[in-house]
Order: structure tokens, then C-alpha cells, then sequence
């Protein structure tokens, strides 16, 4: 495949956006090569600038769960933005998606719209922070939360130790109300409660990991998480970001049958425009202003467009009882045969998987943490990632990002992809 025309877009792109994207993973730094500037996309495909079309397991990182173009959504926004575009002011629709949400989701009352993951989560530690009159927050290593600065800390020596910040910007003030943990490692968790007793707002944790590859939560893990919180007066905040409305109606809550205390959303909730939530019970959203003195806010919060993308794609997942079904079906289906041609053609790897969500780790042992993921092949990984290109297939361009199943792939397009993998992986 020729991309003549990415590469000249993303050279004039570099001379007005550092590094020539508006999101650090799309410049290809972790795979080497230049970006590919998408056209249009339909259904599962992406089609570039270049005339090429790819088969799509990113889908815009989860949003595009029905596919992309999904004519319900498009109507939707469509027939909206006939009615004027942003108001600043309350509209119906937003209490409508509300009480759809609200009515899927398990163990919250109240929802809050924000505009962007980041948000949601940044807010959701502002009100557990406020709710319990503690500062201290525990987060993963290798979970993402956004890029607000109580996120952008990275462990210590230890794993259980205070943080310091990764990116320049972040201060030492900030990092040190944010303690480290290790994934699915409930062990450093109570080190830092016993460490910290009565002064842990709350835990922050993606529930089902996507930002080191998909990586499962262990047997027990999420279940000692509530323990930890419940006899330490702190709250658990499940980041589902990725996972709300992907992996079951209710997301994982739903999916494990675990209660978290605040609840994030992004993603699906947005139909693929910009859109985040935050939502938990009443005794906690009512510290929330304009009723309670946690200050949060957001001129475009609530836009219309977005919510009427995110009403039609919440209203069809709530109709539909087949859908996360036969996307768990089609993901299986996908894994048994990157299994097998990995496995034929002698390559060390390991598969997570969970729902719709899926990651392909060159790691000779089993993925359960960050540091179990970052003993990947990388080397690899970008041959992988390259040979799937040059054979029309689109996965995420870092080894640290899980792949997301649309809907709307084909049994023959998971065919074709199985055996595109089985012949990148015999120039290994």
C-alpha cells in the first residue's frame, strides 16, 4: 500500500501541531513510520487519504461499537444539528440520556456530562476528595486516566512508595497526594492503606486495563479492592472509560458484579462526538454544585449534538440483548485464530482478552500488570504492526493499547485478518 499523500499531509501538519497530531499515540512513535491521515470511514473500514481501506480494531478507541457512519447516530446528530449546535442553556436531552444511563448502569443514581474522559475522572477524585474531606488518591501503574496532573505519575523504586511526576509541568505538591500501586497486586494496595490510614480519598483503578494492552483484573483482585476501601472509609472509583457500555450494558459492574462508589465514562456514552460522565449514588453526587460545595463545570458539558449521538447509540445497546453477545462470540472467534497461526508459526505471545476487547502481547509469560507488559518484544510488535498495514489491517499503533471490536466486522473479515497474521508472522 502507497501512503504518498499521509506522508505529505502529516509533513504540512508538523509545521502548526507539535509533532503533527492532536494526540500523542497517532504520530507513530512507538512503531516507527508516519501516520496514516484517515479520508472517511464506514462499518468496520477506514479509508485513508491515499484511496486505501483498512479493517478498523481501533474504532476510534472504543467509541464505535456498532461501526463506524452507524446510520442511527448520524440521524441523530444530523437532525440535531438542524436545531442549532450549542446553547449553553438545559435541553430535554440531556436528562433523557441521563435516566437511559442511569437505568443501564448498576449502583448509581445521579450522572454528570462532561466533555472528555480526562474530565471525567479529574472530577470524579475532585468529589471523592470533597465527599470524604481527604487529599490522598492510590492509582495503577500502567492505568491511564487522562492527562490531568493527579494521573501523570509514575512508581517509584517500589511499589508501594509516593509518586513523581513523568511529564515536566506536573509539580511535586501534586504527585505526592497520588500513591502507587501495582495491578492486580492487592498486597501493595493494603501497604498503602496501612501506610496512610484514614487519609486515602479513594482509589482510581480501570477495572479491565486497556492502556498496558488489555490486561484482566485477577481472580479476587476487584473484590479486595471494595474490601480495602469499605474498612477505610475510602471511596472506589472505576475508571470505564474504555469498558462502560463495551463489555455488558451495566459495563463491569454489571459485567463481575462488583460495586464501585463513582463511576467514569467516556467513550460509547459519546457515540464517537467528545462526551464524559461521571455518576455514583445520590449521597455522593449531591456533593456535587450547584447543590453541594464541589465545584465542577463546563460551558460545552451537555452539548446537544453529543448527546443526541450518545442517546441514539445507548438507546440501541439497551434494545438490543444480542449485542455484547455476538461481539464476545466474533473477539473469540479472533483469538482462537491468532492463536493458533501465532502458535503454528512458533512465535512467543500471549492473547488477553475480555468481551470485546483484546490485546496481542509478545510475552513468553502471562500479562497481569505493567511491568509484566512492558517485557514484551516491542521489535516485534512493530514488524507485527507494519506487516498487518501493508496487508490492509489497522490495529493500534503502540503495544500498549488494546484493540476494540466493532459490530460491524464480518466473519470474513475476522478470516482475512487471521490469515494476514498468519503470514506476517512467518517473516518473523
Amino acid at each position: 500500500m502507497l501512503y504518498q499523500r499521509s506522508s505529505e499531509l502529516f509533513a504540512e501538519a508538523e509545521k502548526v501541531i507539535p509533532g503533527g497530531v492532536n494526540s500523542p499515540v497517532r504520530a507513530f512513535k512507538g512503531v516507527g513510520g508516519t501516520p496514516i491521515f484517515v479520508k472517511s470511514a464506514k462499518g468496520a473500514y477506514l479509508y485513508d487519504e491515499d484511496g486505501n481501506r483498512l479493517i478498523d480494531y481501533i474504532n476510534s478507541w472504543g467509541p464505535m461499537i456498532l461501526g463506524h457512519a452507524h446510520e442511527p447516530v448520524i440521524r441523530a446528530i444530523t437532525e440535531r444539528a438542524k436545531l442549532g449546535t450549542s446553547f449553553g442553556m438545559p435541553t430535554e436531552l440531556e436528562t433523557q440520556i441521563a435516566a437511559l444511563a442511569v437505568s443501564m448502569v448498576p449502583n448509581i443514581d445521579k450522572i454528570r456530562f462532561v466533555n472528555s474522559g480526562t474530565e471525567a475522572c479529574m472530577s470524579a477524585v475532585r468529589l471523592a476528595r470533597g465527599f470524604t474531606k481527604r487529599d490522598k488518591i492510590i492509582k495503577f501503574s500502567g492505568c491511564y486516566h487522562g492527562h490531568s496532573d493527579s494521573f501523570l505519575i509514575q512508581a517509584g523504586s517500589g511499589a508501594s512508595t509516593f509518586g513523581i511526576p513523568n511529564s515536566p509541568g506536573v509539580t511535586q505538591g501534586t504527585a505526592k497526594d497520588t500513591l502507587l500501586a501495582n495491578y492486580n497486586d492487592l498486597e501493595s494496595v493494603a501497604q498503602l492503606f496501612e501506610s496512610n490510614k484514614e487519609e486515602i480519598a479513594a482509589i482510581i483503578v480501570e477495572p479491565v486495563a486497556g492502556n498496558m494492552g488489555c490486561v484482566p483484573p485477577l481472580n479476587g483482585f476487584l473484590e479486595g479492592l471494595r474490601k480495602l476501601c469499605d474498612a477505610d472509609g475510602a471511596l472506589l472509583i472505576f475508571d470505564e472509560v474504555m469498558t462502560g457500555f463495551r463489555l455488558a450494558k451495566g459495563g463491569v459492574q454489571e459485567l463481575f458484579g462488583i460495586k464501585a462508589d463513582i463511576v467514569c465514562f467516556g467513550k460509547v456514552i459519546g457515540g464517537g462526538l467528545p462526551v464524559g460522565a461521571f455518576a455514583a449514588r445520590n449521597e455522593i453526587m449531591n456533593y456535587l454544585s450547584p447543590i453541594g460545595p464541589v465545584y465542577q463545570a463546563g460551558t460545552l458539558s451537555g452539548n446537544p449534538l453529543a448527546m443526541a449521538a450518545g442517546f441514539a447509540m445507548l438507546n440501541e445497546l439497551n434494545q438490543n440483548d444480542v449485542i455484547f453477545k455476538r461481539l464476545d462470540e466474533k473477539t473469540t472467534y479472533l483469538e482462537n485464530g491468532i492463536r493458533d497461526v501465532l502458535t503454528k508459526n512458533q512465535i512467543a505471545f500471549t492473547i488477553n482478552k475480555v468481551g470485546s476487547m483484546i490485546s496481542v502481547h509478545f510475552n513468553e509469560t502471562p500479562v497481569i500488570d505493567f511491568q509484566t507488559a512492558k517485557g514484551g518484544d516491542n521489535e516485534t510488535f512493530k514488524k507485527f504492526f507494519h506487516g498487518l498495514l501493508k496487508e490492509g489491517i489497522y490495529i493500534a499503533p503502540s503495544a500498549y493499547e488494546t484493540w476494540f471490536i466493532t459490530d460491524a466486522l464480518t466473519y470474513e473479515d475476522l478470516d482475512f485478518t487471521i490469515k494476514a497474521i498468519d503470514t506476517v508472522s512467518k517473516q518473523f
